[in-house]
């Protein structure tokens, strides 16, 4: 038996398809991951033994920097936040629960909008202030005029290289029109948005990493609305990279930035230095977090 390093790209019914050496090996688990209570996800890296390309075993999963349950991916270094501009309409909040979750995670957050020529210039949001208040904490922001929008889809496109890629959004702001737009071979289902829920139809199946532009891509988009069911307070203020920035000039080491007084961070807010929704959105935030019921782990 030859032991070999690879990444699982596939899995389905129980198999585990496994990319090494320029080859793809249909593997399974082994007995004890079960016992050890170790699930494989797809963009783990492992060890594994094979004789043929179609009958290995995992013997191990190597350590994992992040994974996320929807879609089960493990070790992602990107998220594509796919944020629709109206129909439905832009929230800057659920924008800011999807950038504090991958901040957590550890994945570097690409924000893509999309049906930007639907905007009649009437409604409360933006292009020019969603790109102000994003660019300048740092995060890429891709507007899209419209689905054929060519020009976005090549400047997104020029972040997959090395990487491995999720998408993510809003029910119905395109990311299955997206995903085929940049790989057509994906065919994946296209759901219309149902008028009578106001949301997109879940279209996900398996998850399976895709080849693109010299990096890699789940062909699955992800959540579309997430809770903080982990997260603590004080990890919370550490997911605002503008907060991290002010957080020195407080005077309280640990502020929290809520009711202490000498914050800078709120006075960044009251200068506009740092944009009032996301403060308001980090006191929801923390709200929740408070009222959450706690979860009691079985020994």
């Amino acid at each position: 038996m030859a032991f070999l390093k690879g990444q699982i790209r596939k899995a389905l019914s129980g198999f585990y398809y496994v990319y090494a050496e320029g080859e793809t090996f249909q593997t399974r688990a082994r007995g004890n991951f079960r016992n050890r209570k170790i699930t494989p996800l797809v963009g783990d890296e492992v060890i594994f033994e094979s004789d043929n390309v179609t009958d290995g075993y995992l013997l191990e999963i190597l350590p994992r920097q992040n994974e996320l349950v929807r879609p089960p991916v493990a070790n992602v270094d990107q998220g594509v936040i796919v944020m629709s501009m109206v129909e439905p309409n832009f929230s800057y909040n659920l924008l800011d629960r999807f950038l504090v979750t991958l901040e957590e995670k550890g994945i570097e957050p690409i924000i893509y909008l999309t049906k930007v020529d639907l905007l009649t210039g009437t409604e409360a949001v933006s292009v020019a202030s969603v790109e102000k208040i994003y660019t300048q904490i740092g995060y890429p922001v891709i507007a899209a005029k419209n689905e054929d929008d060519r020009q976005a889809v090549q400047e997104l496109e020029q972040y997959f290289p090395e990487r491995l890629t999720v998408f993510m959004g809003q029910s119905g702001a395109g990311k299955s029109t997206l995903l085929n737009k940049i790989s057509p071979e994906l065919q994946l289902a296209t759901n219309e948005i149902s008028e009578s829920l106001g949301r997109g139809k879940h279209t996900t199946r398996h998850v399976e990493l895709l080849p693109l532009y010299d990096g890699l891509v789940a062909d699955t988009p992800g959540f579309s609305s997430i809770d903080f069911l982990e997260m603590t307070l004080t990890e919370l203020p550490k997911r605002f990279p503008e907060f991290v920035e002010a957080a020195p000039a407080c005077k309280f080491r640990e502020c929290m930035h809520h009711k202490e007084p000498g914050c800078e961070v709120k006075h960044q807010v009251e200068t506009g230095a740092i944009a009032q929704t996301r403060y308001d959105n980090y006191l929801q935030f923390r709200l929740e977090i408070e009222n959450r019921r706690p979860i009691y782990k079985k020994k």
